[in-house]
């Protein structure tokens, strides 16, 4: 049995990590799952927040993670992620101001579209801000 597997997390715009994983913790929809060399295989959706690997000889980093599909092979892990930035990437100051701005166009609603998106747009911020808490408890 190996003690490592690759791990790919890619999302639209950029291949975020490709390299080698001892193990990962992602947040599929049915709840976190920790993926870890020869794994059964498997395909699932995930949904927002961080996902941690662990690399050999590397600390933990984090990524967060938009939603997407999970893909799991006994030697190779596939992210497919909607979006995907790394975790000190994420700027806190721009997801609250995109959850005031969805919050504002909600209020003001001037068509079920525009709801809509706005609904999503604070979803996303709501998800980025809570991962931003997430990895600054852990930190500290």
């Amino acid at each position: 049995m190996g003690t490592i597997f690759h791990l790919d997390i890619v999302s639209a715009e950029e291949s975020i990590y490709s390299g080698p994983a001892e193990f990962i913790v992602a947040p599929a929809v049915m709840g976190e799952v920790g993926i870890y060399p020869q794994h059964t295989p498997m395909l699932t959706r995930i949904k927002s927040g961080v996902v941690r690997v662990k690399a050999p000889l590397q600390d933990d980093e984090e990524i967060y993670v938009s939603g997407g599909m999970l893909e799991v092979q006994p030697d190779v892990v596939t992210i497919l992620a909607d979006t995907a930035v790394r975790g000190q990437d994420l700027d806190e100051a721009k997801a609250l101001e995109a959850k005031r701005k969805a919050e504002e166009i909600m209020k003001n609603k001037t068509s079920d579209i525009e709801y809509a998106r706005a609904q999503a747009e604070l979803i996303e911020a709501t998800a980025q801000l809570a991962a931003i808490r997430k990895l600054r408890k852990r930190r500290h």
